[in-house]
């Protein structure tokens, strides 16, 4: 089934070359049915690339889903023309008052900040906790991932000198969990973060569980009891060549970046990497969909609330 966005989405273009199926609202109006709702919070500066990867996976489900891209009142990008963003983006103020079925928040390049010397760290807190009462479950990514976890369990993040970069392996540690429901044993993400939170502190919290890991980059799949918060702490959403682009831009700033892990074919920067992590993406973000969402979500929209959850999958 479709994803449902704008009309003149530039997105649009560059995933049905893909043969992604996207609908425009001009024809969703048409149909007669309950599409999901969702809305994704988009604080990367690369606006268009992080859609794209977004929207892709989403469009692997069979739920038709209407997505609404958000932007803070507070921030600005300065990497994207207001002109885009004014066009296809809403701002949180207009939403507020909106039920979503699901939402994404993006990860951020805030890697050295603390949360309090974010600029819209204020409006961000606000909207976390709306999500909670407005949203059926929330997905948060990366760096949203840390500060989410901080904001919702006062799990404060530990930054490493060096960034955790490149494609690991992981493994499932639930054999029957509803989130990695068909995963293989193993599987690889990429990562790119300087952030780290101590396993044994998200095992130690309560409302948390730890799905999937490993001792190299430790929590990468984390949920509450409930399924309301996801917390994903890399980045399936990459496309094949986003670590080289990475890796480019950091040696232009300093000769001694290091090469991401596990990642060019035989550690050679001039073979061309290739994407071993997308079935795996495309599975997580189907079952969160299924099981977290449209399982769970009322059908009556307006109904949306922490409250209001018809099924819930322990792990």
């Amino acid at each position: 089934m479709p994803i449902t966005v704008k009309d003149e989405l530039p997105a649009i273009l560059q995933l049905r070359q893909e043969n992604v199926f996207v609908m425009p609202k001009s024809r969703a109006k048409s149909q007669e049915i309950r599409p999901m709702r969702l809305a994704i919070l988009n604080l990367m500066p690369n606006k268009v690339e992080t859609e794209v990867q977004f929207i892709r996976l989403l469009a692997n489900s069979p739920l038709q889903v209407n997505v609404d891209l958000l932007r803070l009142d507070t921030h600005r990008s300065s990497e994207n023309s207001e002109h885009h963003l004014d066009m296809f983006y809403r701002y949180f103020s207009d939403v507020k008052d909106n039920n979503y079925d699901a939402l994404i928040v993006t990860g951020a390049p805030l890697a050295h900040l603390e949360y309090e010397d974010v600029t819209y760290w204020n409006e961000l807190q606000a909207f976390f906790d709306w999500a909670e009462n407005h949203a059926t479950s929330t997905l948060f990514s990366c760096w949203a991932a840390h500060a989410g976890l901080f904001h919702h369990h006062g799990l404060k993040r530990e930054l490493k000198e060096n960034k955790l970069c490149g494609v690991f392996k992981h493994r499932c540690y639930f054999e029957h969990g509803a989130l990695t429901r068909g995963f293989d044993d193993e599987f690889v993400v990429p990562h790119s973060r300087y952030g780290h939170i101590d396993a044994e502190k998200i095992d130690k919290t309560d409302d948390l569980i730890t799905l999937a890991g490993s001792e190299r980059v430790g929590a990468y799949l984390i949920k509450n009891q409930s399924g309301s918060q996801v917390y994903l702490t890399g980045h399936p959403e990459y496309d094949a060549d986003t670590l080289q682009k990475e890796y480019t831009r950091d040696l232009s700033k300093s000769d001694d970046a290091a090469m991401p892990e596990g990642y060019f074919p035989d550690d050679n920067a001039d073979k061309r990497p290739s994407k071993t992590w997308q079935s795996h993406a495309f599975l997580l973000f189907s079952n969160w969909l299924n099981y977290y969402v449209y399982q769970t979500t009322p059908y009556d929209i307006n109904l949306v609330s922490q409250d209001v959850r018809t099924n819930s999958y322990a792990e």
